[in-house]
């Protein structure tokens, strides 16, 4: 993805450095252990973090000392180049499309645990949007345990996870986040999950319609970059994560969507470009 001389947004918060801490016993790979199991087994951001902090993975907040690796440091540069783009996208998508004016999400950057409008947001969790306080929320470390972990690699998979978390951010002033989680708090948890995987795939489908015209404006996407971004999209699809986690995939605990869903998604907001086309929630389970 070509970036060079590209602006950084300053909708950022640089919170690196002010870290949840650790109660002893239960390092980062725990955590992550934790975390995952967690949202697996169909649980949400509030119930990992009761999870970590039952196995004490988290004490109080403390302020330490903070060196940013070089690779860490250019991760924070390039998410700050690619929430300047999101910008410059949805704000000329909206005033074109008479939607209104667009309000840019802050991006904060953060190491171990942070608070946040939504309760307290950790490490394991990986990136998410809180409507409350109209910000996402990334420790850079995330991108590691993409490749490490998932075999998701590459500048526009990481663009694609920051694009996606915009897309909940495009939603919320759509009203359409918030209409679906005041549905969402009268239903049975199924229910619930099948409106989140409503949610998360209209997410995606957002994030396509930011890449089709983050090209057009910009002409940066380069060859293998669309294939970067749709492996990333099949790897976090709920039936891969609980095969690779238990062997086995639970259709009624599905919060994302499955791998294939993900994808196509992605791939129908980077082809159409046209939000009209993303509505999630006008469709039977089987038309997803």
């Amino acid at each position: 993805m070509k970036l060079d001389g590209r602006r950084e947004s300053s909708n950022v918060e640089d919170r690196r450095g002010l870290s949840g801490g650790g109660k002893a016993g239960l390092g980062l790979g725990g955590i992550a252990i934790v975390a995952i199991l967690t949202l697996l087994m169909g649980g949400d951001l509030g119930d990992v973090f009761r999870n970590v902090v039952d196995s004490g993975g988290i004490g109080p907040a403390t302020q330490t000392s903070y060196e940013p690796t070089a690779e860490n440091e250019a991760l924070a540069t390039f998410s700050r180049q690619i929430l300047a783009s999101t910008e410059d996208v949805w704000s000329s998508y909206f005033r074109k499309n008479n939607i209104g004016t667009y309000k840019a999400p802050t991006l904060v950057l953060y190491t171990g645990a942070t608070s946040t409008a939504c309760g307290t947001g950790q490490a394991a969790m990986g990136p998410f949007y809180c409507s409350a306080d109209e910000k996402l929320y990334i420790d850079l470390s995330f991108f590691s345990s993409m490749r490490q972990q998932l075999g998701a690699d590459g500048d526009f998979a990481y663009a694609y996870v920051i694009a996606h978390e915009v897309g909940h951010h495009v939603q919320h002033l759509l009203g359409t986040l918030d209409q679906a989680h005041q549905q969402m708090a009268r239903m049975s948890k199924t229910d619930a999950n099948r409106m989140s995987v409503r949610i998360e795939l209209q997410a995606d489908f957002y994030a396509g319609v930011w890449a089709h015209y983050e090209n057009q404006m910009f002409d940066s996407i380069e060859d293998g970059d669309l294939e970067e971004a749709i492996r990333c999209a099949s790897v976090i699809g709920d039936d891969y994560l609980q095969k690779k986690a238990q062997g086995y995939a639970v259709e009624e605990s599905f919060t994302h969507g499955t791998a294939a869903q993900r994808m196509r998604w992605l791939k129908k907001g980077m082809t159409t470009g046209d939000i009209r086309q993303g509505n999630t929630f006008s469709l039977s389970d089987n038309q997803l």
